[in-house]
C-alpha cells in the first residue's frame, strides 16, 4: 500500500499551493486511494476518496475543499452533486450529469486513473472528455483532453526495478500541455505537483 506526500505549486510562478498525504492501494475488483489535503501552513483544509472500480471508472468520488463537497460516480457518464454545509436552505447546492469518461482535478489521483482507463500502449493516443473541480470551491468544468504515452523505461531503485510511463497530457481546449510521470500508481512528477515523500514502494500497474 504506497503512501507518501505530494506538494502542489503554481505552474506559472512556483508559488506553493500546499501539500497531499495519501495512501492507496488495489482492492478485489479496483484501486482505491485517500488522502487528506493541507494549506501552506500545515492546516487541514480537505480530502480526496476515490474507488476505481475492474475498468478504471470512477466507481465512488468523494472530495472536500474549504467546507465545499462533492460525491459522485460513473452513472449515465459522470453524475455528481455539489454541496457547502452552511447551505441551509439548498439554494446553493446542484446536481450535474456530462457524457465524459473521467473526472479530474488537483489532486494526482486523477492522472493515475485516466491513464489506467486509457490503456494505452507506448506511442499511441487518446482524447478523453473529462470533468474537471476547481481550486478552491470545486466548481465543475467540462473538458476534453489528450493523452499520448510517449515512453516507457525501466530504472533500477533500491527497492527493485521500477517501470515509468512518461505521458504528454494537453488540454484540447487552451493547448497547454505538460508532462506526467507515472512510477506504477504513484506519481513521480507532473505539472504542479511534485513526489516529496514516499513511505513505500509503488503498487503495480494494472
Amino acid at each position: 500500500m504506497p503512501s507518501g506526500r505530494y506538494s502542489f505549486h503554481d505552474t506559472h510562478d512556483d508559488t506553493p499551493l500546499g501539500d497531499e498525504r495519501f495512501s492507496c492501494a488495489a482492492g478485489p475488483s479496483g484501486w482505491r486511494y485517500t488522502a487528506q489535503t493541507f494549506t501552506t501552513d500545515g492546516t487541514l483544509d480537505g480530502s480526496v476518496d476515490l474507488t476505481l472500480d475492474s475498468r478504471s471508472r470512477p466507481a465512488r468520488l468523494e472530495l472536500r475543499r474549504n467546507g465545499w463537497q462533492v460525491r459522485g460516480g460513473a452513472l449515465a457518464g459522470l453524475t455528481w452533486v455539489r454541496t457547502h454545509p452552511d447551505d441551509r436552505d439548498l439554494s446553493f447546492t446542484s446536481e450535474g450529469n456530462e457524457k465524459a469518461h473521467a473526472f479530474t482535478g488537483r489532486s494526482p489521483a486523477f492522472l493515475i486513473a485516466t491513464a489506467r482507463m486509457l490503456a494505452l500502449s507506448e506511442g499511441s493516443s487518446a482524447r478523453v472528455r473529462v470533468v474537471s473541480f476547481t481550486e478552491p470551491v470545486l466548481a465543475p468544468r467540462t473538458l476534453d483532453q489528450g493523452w499520448t504515452l510517449e515512453s516507457i523505461e525501466a530504472h533500477t531503485t533500491d527497492s527493485g526495478p521500477l517501470t515509468v510511463r512518461r505521458f504528454r497530457v494537453a488540454d484540447l481546449e487552451t493547448g497547454e500541455e505538460g508532462l506526467v510521470h507515472l512510477g506504477g500508481d504513484v506519481v513521480l512528477a507532473a505539472p504542479g505537483v511534485e513526489l516529496e515523500e514516499l513511505d513505500t514502494p509503488p503498487g503495480p500497474w494494472i
